[in-house]
């Protein structure tokens, strides 16, 4: 672990289990981005706004954090044939699995879900396995 912060992760997962919170208790809603994403069009006109709200922060987020720290360096290693890839895989796995990481691994796993214990420890078992094969099989990266 070159880059250890447990203090940022710290504040970083206090954020995300409060804000988790308020989605339940004031909505009633899941915060599952690939829910909240994928039904931002199709959903009802009266369920849109907070949807949108929602993507929004997602993508204003960096921006606001760009104001009290440097934004960190990143280097993107894979080709765009592979991030397209990974994309439709990360995408087809969410549809499969009835949600993604942020769903069943914050939200159903803070509800003691069993459903979302199995989908998170696969989610988990298989990016392990992938990161596996691709570094040490494959030797791609």
């Amino acid at each position: 672990m070159v880059h250890f912060t447990p203090l940022e992760s710290l504040v970083g997962g206090l954020l995300i289990g409060f804000s988790t919170l308020l989605m339940i208790r004031w909505l009633g809603k899941i915060s599952g981005i690939s829910g909240i994403v994928g039904q931002l069009w199709s959903a009802p006109a009266n369920d849109r706004a907070w949807r949108f709200a929602f993507v929004v922060g997602l993508l204003v987020s960096p921006l606001v954090y760009a104001l009290f720290a440097p934004l960190p360096a990143v280097q993107i290693v894979a080709s765009t044939p592979w991030l397209v890839l990974a994309g439709v895989l990360v995408g087809f796995g969410s549809r499969l699995g009835s949600g993604c990481t942020s769903g069943h691994g914050v939200c159903g796993l803070s509800r003691l879900s069993l459903r979302s214990l199995v989908a998170t420890l696969t989610f988990m078992a298989t990016a392990m396995l992938v990161v596996w094969l691709v570094r040490h099989v494959f030797l791609i990266g």
